[in-house]
This record gives C-alpha cells, structure tokens and sequence, in this order.
C-alpha cells in the first residue's frame, strides 16, 4: 500500500520534487579574461560572481559544476574568479568540478584549478602556465611620417614603455622582473592544487600548452571525458544538470539606452572600438589554432 502510494506520488510530483533527482548547478565560463573593449568586458569577477552566488547557493546540491572554454587574459581577474570558487565551495561545503570544453589554458587554466576534478575532452588545449605582455612600436612609423612624440611626465618612469618612443632595456628589465612575480604566483598555485599528481617535466612551467591526453600524463587534469557523462557517473542516471545564466537587465534585452548625439556618439565610438577589440580577442583564441 505504501509502495503504491509513493509510486503515484513519484509519477505526480514535478521532476524537482522527486527524491532520487540529482540536481547539479553549472556555471559555464567561456571567452576572453579581464576587459576586452571600453564597450565590452569579458570574463571578470564582477561579471560571474552573481552566477557563482547562486549556484553555490542551491542547499541540496552535492557539487557544483564549472564548464570553461577560455584562452586566458587577465591574470589579476583570473586569479580574483578562482579564489572565489574557492571561497563559496568552503562556504557551501560544495565540491566543484570543473569541465574543460575547447580550452583553459593561461589565465584559463588557472581558473580550472579551483576545481576539485578537472575533466577535458582528449582534444582539448590545456596549461599554457607563463605570462605573457604584448604591444607595437611605432617609433619609425612616426618618425617617417614626420611626427615628433612630446611626453612630459613628473617621475622618470611614468612614461615606460611608451610605444612611440625607442625601447630601454631598463624598463624591459622591470616588466620581465613583473611577469616573474606573476608567473612565480601562477606555478606556486599549480604545485598547491595539484601536489603530487604533477609530473616531473621541465616544460610544466615554460608556457607550453598540450593536448587534454597529454596534459593527463603531466598530471594538469584529473580524467578524459565530459562533464555531463562524470557528473551521472558520480550521482546517478537521474542527476539533472541546472545551468545558471547570467541575469541581463531590461536595457540590455531592448538593445541599451541612451538619447540622441550621446548614443550616436557610442555607437560611432564602439564601431571601431569593437573591431579593435575583435582582432585582439581573436589573437588569443588563434595562439591554441581555434
């Protein structure tokens, strides 16, 4: 009788309210870290934590899910987006397991580290564990324009590295002695997170990526497979992934806001804005052939 009687409930009730479901929150992080335009941001802590709050606000949950796909970008927001998956999953005394699609690697990379699990597909890119600064020089392309550069500065390295004035290995010096402070942060993340697992390579730590198949052999990634198929491999064929969107705001549906000259203004200024930022955000997708 009882038997029967929970059989009908189970066959009444909503999915959600059945004892057996599973339910698991992902969160999926995709694109470009840090700020990709003056228009556009990509991934930063400002952007995802609301998403991140709740998931890991979800009581009944076992673990939360983290699907990246990103080539890198800001090693400050990189850093920022980790240590608060960390921070909640203590909070919430949540696992998290983080599922790697294309790529994670860099600033990427890092991030998955927050994962208890690393699962990536066979194929995808993985590590890239340096730093890396770029830029132009335009100091001949004035100079055979005829244009002469006038910069004024109190301090006499407020003006480093300018593009349109020749380099000084001084100030070259002093951003490779920035990037060793960084990379030394990123490396000593990676030994923390990954212990003994880690493999003895000297190329861990050059800034080399590989393949998810090779980085399992170094010791970057937990197992070969997809999110999905761990997560009912842990929990069972009823478990339900949830994926947690962002929130868009009512002017962000209807295309922004704004009035007259000052929107045409933005709009002229993001035209060109935009394919800047474009061509950027593709040079660190095309470093990994995507």
């Amino acid at each position: 009788m009882l038997q029967d009687l929970k059989a009908s409930l189970s066959r009444v009730l909503p999915a959600r309210f059945r004892k057996e479901e599973v339910v698991v929150p992902v969160v999926r992080l995709s694109g470009v870290i840090g700020a990709v335009s003056q228009f556009r941001s990509g991934l930063t802590l400002s952007s995802v934590a609301p998403q991140l709050e709740r998931a890991f606000a979800m009581k009944n949950a076992p673990a939360v899910g983290i699907l990246i796909n990103s080539p890198g970008g800001s090693p400050v927001q990189s850093h920022l987006i980790f240590k608060r998956i960390r921070a909640l999953a203590e909070e919430n005394k949540k696992e998290v397991i983080v599922g790697v699609e294309d790529v994670a690697a860099s600033g990427g990379y890092l991030i998955a580290l927050a994962g208890d699990v690393i699962i990536v597909d066979q194929s995808s890119v993985v590590g890239s564990i340096g730093v890396v600064s770029a830029g132009f020089g335009f100091e001949k392309l004035i100079e055979k324009i005829g244009i002469e550069r006038r910069v004024y500065t109190a301090g006499e390295s407020k003006a480093m590295l300018d593009p349109f004035k020749p380099e000084k290995e001084a100030d070259i010096q002093h951003l490779k002695s920035l990037q060793r402070d960084v990379h030394d942060m990123f490396i000593d993340l990676v030994r923390a997170r990954r212990g003994e697992r880690l493999a003895d390579d000297p190329t861990l730590f050059s800034g080399a990526f590989w393949s998810g198949t090779r980085g399992l052999e170094l010791g970057l990634i937990d197992r070969i497979g997809d999110l999905r198929s761990y997560l009912r491999g842990r929990f069972g064929d009823k478990m339900r992934m949830v994926l947690v969107a962002p929130k868009r705001g009512v002017l962000a549906r209807f295309g922004g806001g704004g009035a007259g000259g000052l929107a045409s203004a933005a709009i002229a200024s993001n035209i060109v804005d935009s394919a800047v930022s474009t061509l950027e955000e593709r040079a660190h997708w095309s470093r990994f052939g995507l």
